[in-house]
């Protein structure tokens, strides 16, 4: 046998460093190891140094956060680099800054030689603006800034109330160190928080803000320059990928991906404009109020789209009415016109002008520029975006309007997140139908091109063992959803689970409708308790369910991701229907013929693949540990009968199966009555 070559004992020994490192970490913090978490570690180790991108499915329990975050820390202490982690929602956010990233540090700093650092960075907005606050900018309801006289609390109608907040949200603003929105307690409406803050297009920007050196966003960015490990989000990585690297997010040469089946997503909405009416008379508005400019042209055109909108029929533009195109090419032209002005009006401007002015200038001036910009990109009509329109609400809640997107993101992410960094995405549920190439399609890293990204797929498994833990039960004999609302046999069979769970269910929806329509259902056939999202703040619903355990919560998308109920309060997951995009979504059936027209499978790419994400996470609901049983109920039997009912499942934690109600019901029975009795 022959020797190991220098660079196989490099790799040997990196593996060892990050696992030993992990087992430092974990031995501090009183766990166990977990080989699931060793392997993820090592391949991360591996991967920054290769650099080579990683996408690697960790599952619930496995520990993945301190998987990625100890080979990652150590490689920036040590090589003197930062890396970005980037998460999807705010709950993983605080979770690695709160609690992974300290603790990690104290663990660690003996064996780094330094104490690790990090830096949470998000948008302008959740930031207190000084220049604001000092009359930099105009203030729309300046009389809100105080309360009315005599007025010491109670009643005094929304002016009184949003001008208690102002007048809270100013004195908090000046003893705060962070400026930041999410340490002020309690919140404030968003209408008051608007007065004190300003969006990241409204910022005069750190070279014309006169209060820069003060601003608190300012020094965020500053500190995390500086850093070893920099938090932040989805979106403001898009945002960072749109405008240019580096515009947003420091440099790094190592970026993490948590949550990372919704990057893709991210980055779309990210990517997605409107147009309607109403933006382009709030405009001339502006352009009117803050720079004294009066534009009949912005006027004209906003008349001009309201018309022409309510005659467009809802849904995909490809053959523009002419009225329709007309009045977007007139925004675009009166847009262009008043930016003009704006700019002549700024250099006619004398150094004696006040900042209120100045900043209200400004202020139109990003106004006019966001009609312009999204205005221009519909006229020009790019093969690589969609446009539509969506009708509006009955009762004129909300106007028709127009949209655009991105046809794909592949591209996007391609050349500005994967180009200059290794990363490592990771997630539950990153693979579909047992494969990783789906994510590495919409990642931009599919094969098959000359300049092929290279990268390495990894499922680590998870700890539990969830053929022991869990039924997978497919309700193979109800009828196939339908539009006219919950079938009464479904509605039966919803009961009948929910009543030998004894509760412990949480039900996960298609549409609110169906939400309500189940609950009221299930309250009337057995008289428990179901909550229903939309009846209270959704955390305080969460918390009611996990805390009664005879109750039952019901509701729709942001339960399918967001409830993390260990134990006996949640032993039964329902999902009402596979959860496919709209017929009639725009974007998605646009792409899935994308994918028909070069010869793929538009349906499997697209469809199936954004159900089986939504699936996987809806049934991961279920075992969120290790002592965890129950059962998913799937009520829509097309998961068993249709052809890519096998794609689904695979992508579905390897529960037993079965189609028979009685096996699911006296699983159920057994497992409420263990739950119930003394010490269970």
């Amino acid at each position: 046998m022959s020797a190991p070559s220098t660079e196989q004992v490099h790799e040997e020994a990196d593996g060892r460093d990050a696992a030993g490192l992990l087992d430092v970490v974990v031995q501090a913090l009183g766990g166990q190891r977990r080989e699931g978490q060793a392997r993820m570690a090592r391949a991360v180790a591996d991967a920054v140094r290769d650099e080579r991108h990683l996408l690697v499915q960790a599952g619930t329990g496995t520990g993945k956060s301190m998987a990625y975050l100890v080979p990652a820390v150590a490689h920036a202490v040590r090589e003197g680099s930062r890396v970005v982690v980037t998460t999807a929602t705010l709950a993983l956010q605080a979770q690695v800054v709160e609690r992974d990233l300290p603790r990690l540090a104290r663990a660690l700093t003996p064996e780094l030689g330094r104490e690790p650092t990090w830096e949470l960075l998000k948008g302008r907005a959740n930031y207190v603006c000084r220049n604001k606050l000092d009359g930099g900018f105009p203030v729309e309801e300046a009389a809100l800034f105080e309360a009315p006289a005599g007025d010491t609390g109670a009643g005094g109608g929304d002016a009184g109330r949003l001008g208690r907040e102002v007048v809270r949200l100013r004195e908090w603003a000046a003893s705060t160190t962070t400026g930041d929105r999410d340490e002020l307690d309690p919140g404030v409406s968003e209408r008051a928080w608007r007065q004190v803050a300003v969006s990241a297009r409204e910022c005069l920007g750190s070279q014309r803000c006169p209060v820069a050196a003060e601003c608190f966003s300012e020094r965020v960015r500053a500190r995390a320059r500086e850093v070893d490990v920099v938090v932040t989000n989805h979106a403001m990585t898009a945002i960072d990928a749109l405008e240019g690297s580096g515009q947003l997010l420091p440099e790094h040469d190592v970026l993490v991906a948590d949550e990372a089946h919704e990057l893709a997503d991210r980055v779309t909405a990210v990517a997605t404009a409107e147009l309607s009416a109403a933006v382009l008379a709030a405009a001339a508005r502006r352009l009117r109020r803050s720079a004294g400019i009066v534009s009949e042209a912005l006027e004209d055109a906003a008349a001009a789209l309201e018309a022409a909108l309510e005659d467009a029929p809802p849904g995909r533009l490809e053959d523009w009415p002419a009225p329709l195109a007309a009045a977007v090419t007139a925004a675009r032209d009166a847009a262009r016109t008043a930016l003009s002005d704006l700019k002549t009006a700024a250099e006619g401007a004398g150094k004696e002008e006040d900042a209120e002015a100045r900043g209200a200038r400004h202020l139109a001036r990003a106004a006019v520029q966001e009609v312009f910009t999204v205005a221009e990109r519909l006229a020009e009509g790019s093969e690589h975006d969609v446009a539509w329109v969506t009708a509006g609400a009955p009762g004129g809640s909300r106007a028709p309007s127009l949209h655009v997107a991105p046809l794909s993101v592949a591209g996007l992410l391609r050349e500005r997140v994967f180009t200059d960094r290794t990363v490592v995405a990771t997630s539950a549920t990153l693979t579909l139908g047992g494969s990783f190439e789906p994510v590495a399609g919409a990642f931009g890293l599919r094969a098959g091109r000359r300049d092929v990204v290279p990268w390495t797929g990894l499922d680590v498994g998870s700890p539990f063992d969830y053929a022991r833990q869990g039924i997978l039960y497919v309700a193979r004999h109800l009828p196939p959803p339908g539009r006219s609302g919950v079938a009464d046999a479904v509605l039966d069979e919803l009961a009948a689970l929910l009543d030998a769970a004894g509760g412990r269910t949480l039900g996960l929806f298609s549409s609110r409708r169906a939400a309500e329509e189940a609950a009221a259902g299930v309250r009337e056939r057995t008289g428990r308790t179901v909550l229903c999202q939309g009846e209270d703040r959704l955390p305080r619903l969460v918390r009611r369910f996990s805390d009664e355990p005879a109750t039952s919560l019901f509701g729709t998308l942001s339960l399918w991701q967001g409830v993390d109920v260990p134990g006996a309060g949640c032993q039964l997951v329902v999902i009402d229907r596979i959860p496919f995009p709209r017929p009639d979504d725009p974007l998605m059936s646009a792409r899935a013929r994308a994918v028909d027209s070069a010869g793929g499978n538009g349906f499997l790419t697209v469809s199936a693949a954004h159900a089986a994400v939504r699936l996987a996470q809806g049934a991961g609901r279920l075992v969120r540990a290790s002592g965890d049983r129950g059962v998913v109920a799937v009520l829509d039997p097309r998961l068993a009968t249709a052809r890519y009912g096998g794609f689904l499942r695979e992508s579905l934690p390897a529960f037993w199966p079965t189609a028979s109600p009685e096996v699911a019901r006296e699983a159920l029975r057994r497992l409420d009555a263990a739950a119930a009795a003394p010490g269970g």
